[in-house]
């Protein structure tokens, strides 16, 4: 029997890091709840942007919150308006919302940190996203995945790549898995370099995932 493992979890401290990072021996349950409480108020608040990954690295005096995503421009606004509303609102949420009540919230800083994704191929979260999009918009899904392989196979970094829907695709009665795959995608190989990325579509007939994997190469 096979067992299924992310494959980011996998390589943790071997090629990868954790999206949480910095000081969390105090109080670990309320920080990770703040945490998943942050990531979600920002998928919901950036909604279809492109927002690849949200990493936070917490100190004694200061969050830094690291939001890496295709389009920048979107999320900064003009003269830098975009972000600094968005940080306002996520202070609010943070100042009211993250803490059990009684508790007097310390003297934390917020800085927000935007990091562009020059590539959306390259991410295995915006394939997958973009996947979900054409999905939801009702195109065959075996179009959409032999369009999607073809643009990731076509970069020189990529040695490999997998991409797969899972659900009531097209509609039909009986769901069911398709998937397709190109090049090498050593999963069991701790210093393979591989993206995972999932997403999902809603559609009129129910949810459809939406899986991707990349390879890389191998990192020494």
């Amino acid at each position: 029997m096979t067992h299924k493992v992310h494959p980011k979890i996998f390589r943790i401290k071997k090629i990868t890091d954790w999206n949480s990072r910095g000081f969390y021996q105090k109080k670990f349950s309320e920080h990770l709840k703040e945490d998943f409480k942050i990531r979600e108020f920002l998928r919901k608040k950036l909604g279809k942007i492109g927002v690849d990954r949200i990493e936070i690295e917490r100190f004694p005096t200061k969050i830094n919150i690291i939001i890496s995503t295709a389009r920048p421009g979107l999320i900064i606004g003009r003269r830098g308006g975009g972000i600094e509303e968005l940080k306002n609102e996520l202070e609010k949420k943070l100042s009211k919302k993250l803490l059990p009540k009684g508790k007097k919230t310390p003297s934390r800083k917020l800085r927000l940190e935007i990091r562009e994704i020059k590539d959306p191929w390259l991410s295995a979260s915006l394939s997958a996203q973009w996947i979900a999009q054409q999905i939801e918009k009702r195109v065959s899904y075996r179009r959409v995945l032999k369009r999607a392989l073809d643009r990731i196979m076509s970069h020189k970094e990529v040695q490999g790549a997998r991409v797969e829907v899972a659900g009531r695709l097209n509609g039909v009665m009986i769901a069911r898995t398709e998937w397709l795959k190109k090049g090498k995608l050593p999963r069991q190989t701790l210093r393979a370099d591989i993206d995972y990325g999932v997403a999902r579509a809603y559609c009129t007939y129910g949810v459809v995932g939406v899986k991707v994997w990349i390879y890389k190469g191998e990192k020494f």
